[in-house]
């Protein structure tokens, strides 16, 4: 009985993160596979024209007053996140001068 204890809990801890967001490094686009390190040409022609464009700016958390301010990098500043519908999730492509540093898979 003990033996099927790791498979049972591995399973659980799966199924826990199923409906998650979830950020990759990689995203399989029909035969073909989308890499953090590719350009923004290869996401253009991979995933089409994005649904929506944002430029990332630095995070302030806290009061108006900026009593507090999370630190974010100089290149998370300069990113550009192109969003994707995508077979009933959000797929949010982030790009730092032409290149891709994250993917990240949200259910809506």
């Amino acid at each position: 009985m003990h033996r099927y204890l790791p498979a049972g809990l591995l399973a659980c801890v799966l199924l826990a993160g199923a409906g998650a967001a979830s950020a990759s490094d990689s995203l399989r686009v029909g035969s073909r596979v989308l890499v953090v390190g590719d350009s923004a040409a290869t996401v253009a022609d991979l995933l089409g024209k994005p649904s929506h464009k944002s430029h990332r700016s630095a995070a302030r958390s806290g009061s108006r007053r900026g009593k507090h301010v999370r630190v974010v990098s100089r290149d998370a500043e300069r990113g550009e996140q192109w969003q994707y519908r995508r077979d009933g999730r959000v797929v949010v492509v982030t790009l730092v001068d032409g290149r891709v540093s994250d993917i990240d898979e949200r259910s809506r």
